[in-house]
Formats: C-alpha cells, structure tokens, sequence
C-alpha cells in the first residue's frame, strides 16, 4: 500500500512539473546554482573553476535528450553525491529553467 501511494505521489509530482517549468524563473534559479551547486558544478561563464569530477552546467544543458521537467524532478529526489537541498518544486524548476540558459 505504501508503494501505490509513493508512486501516486511521484505521478502527481511529474504530471505537475511541465506546467512548473513553463512559469519557471530562471533568475531565482541562477541564485540557486550559485548558493547550493557552484561547489561543485561550473554554474555560469563567470565562474573560474568548479570540481573537475561532475559536469558543468553548459554540458548538461548541452546533453542528448536534456529535459528540464525531468531534471527538476531529479532534483527533488535525494542522491548520495548531492546535498539534500530540501527544494520545492517551483525552485527545481527555476534550477532547471536556470541550466537551460547555461546551454546556449
């Protein structure tokens, strides 16, 4: 039962990130990536270095089939190498919108 319900839950958060992305801010998500990611990711032009290990954000903008729904609800879900950043959905999707502007 607690199954179903998780997966009820992760449905609803997928159905509800499309339109989330849409209204995105990618200025709050800039803000974002500077507090929570520059740490490791190269977030912006203007940053002289980052952790050589992971990505930076132009590259993963840059990826084949790069989606920004989808990456804002990986955001929300916790990883072992990334912080527990504790976002809502409305700043994942700002996170998100903010990497799409890193791939141009």
């Amino acid at each position: 039962m607690k199954r179903i319900f998780s997966g009820m839950l992760l449905l609803a958060a997928v159905a509800a990130l499309p339109r989330a992305a849409t209204a995105a801010d990618a200025a709050n998500g800039e803000k974002l990536a500077k507090r929570w990611c520059a740490a490791c990711h190269v977030v912006a032009t203007d940053q002289k270095s980052g952790n050589t290990q992971v990505a930076p954000f132009s590259v993963i903008a840059q990826m084949p089939g790069f989606d920004a729904a989808k990456l804002a609800l990986y955001l929300l879900t916790p990883h072992p190498k990334m912080p527990d950043m504790s976002l809502s959905r409305a700043e994942a999707a700002d996170l998100a919108a903010f990497i799409v502007t890193q791939g141009h």
